[in-house]
């Protein structure tokens, strides 16, 4: 059994549409979803403005490499190209953190050097569209970097004061979305 959190973000089309294509995709593996939030892109490329979110997951019988792709048959499913790094994009999920239950039901957090699915998500705790979302999930996550754990909270509160101020809470909701 894992849990992981997936970053979700759309640009193109029906924006929330599109995230919540994602909750009626994982259907009861649904565990939170945060509120939905709206940031300027990141890496460069000049594209509008995405909606993201976090979902908190789980399954009995999924690995973390399955969390990855159901994430891009979601993807795909959404008309995803894959054509610019960084680039507009109708659905992007991303798996930041996974875990798998330990004893007590406790979560251990899986590492995993592979090309395909860097584990924990080499990026995340520069990008405060993926922090915050994540802390409204699980409040008291925490992420290991180069060895060392970190409470997501801690690294949040010392990104760009200008980084944290672009992850921007809408009206909208995901909340009943999965079947």
């Amino acid at each position: 059994m894992t849990r992981a959190v997936l970053s979700i973000g759309s640009n193109l089309g029906d924006r929330l549409a599109h995230l919540r294509s994602v909750l009626d995709g994982l259907g009861h593996r649904v565990l939170a979803v945060s509120a939905v939030y709206t940031t300027e892109p990141w890496g460069g490329v000049p594209q509008d403005d995405y909606l993201n979110a976090a979902v908190l997951v789980s399954d009995q019988d999924f690995d973390c490499m399955d969390w990855l792709r159901r994430g891009r048959e979601l993807e795909d499913a959404a008309g995803r190209i894959r054509d610019t790094r960084w680039g507009a994009r109708t659905l992007d999920v991303d798996v930041v953190w996974c875990a798998r239950l330990g004893e007590g039901g406790m979560p251990v957090a899986c590492r995993s050097t592979d090309p395909e699915l860097i584990l924990p998500h080499p990026q995340a705790h520069r990008r405060a569209f993926v922090l915050v979302p994540w802390l409204d999930v699980v409040p008291d996550a925490m992420l290991e970097i180069n060895g060392v754990t970190h409470p997501v909270a801690d690294l949040l509160a010392r990104l760009d004061p200008a980084e944290r101020a672009g992850v921007r809470r809408t009206e909208f909701s995901l909340a009943g979305a999965a079947s």
